[in-house]
């Protein structure tokens, strides 16, 4: 069985978007001492705009957090759990190929 070219760039585009993604929302909080959310954007002025990349970049890493969360908490349903993934896993897919784009870009891959 071989998997073609255009196959093995989208499996290297969705795991580099997750891994990315669990970086970057590692190093924030690191940096940052606050854990990475989507309401970084409700803060307003500055703040808000500068954090726009990070929250787009570590959005398959937040989605899949929170939707973990709820379901172990609140018992979501499973069709809302898959829905949820299968959302992540596109969203990582794009922001992988863009960063896989960008290191072309520069010569780093």
């Amino acid at each position: 069985m071989t998997l073609e070219p255009s196959a093995v760039e989208a499996l290297k585009s969705l795991v580099l978007g997750f891994a990315f993604a669990g970086l970057l929302a590692s190093a924030f909080e690191l940096f940052t001492q606050k854990r990475v959310g989507f309401e970084l954007l409700q803060s307003g002025g500055v703040g808000a705009v500068a954090s726009v990349p990070v929250v787009v970049f570590s959005a398959p890493f937040l989605i899949l957090r929170n939707t973990v969360r709820g379901r172990r908490i609140e018992g979501r349903p499973f069709f809302f759990v898959m829905a949820a993934s299968m959302i992540a896993s596109l969203w990582s897919l794009i922001s992988g190929r863009v960063v896989l784009d960008l290191l072309m870009m520069f010569g780093a891959a």
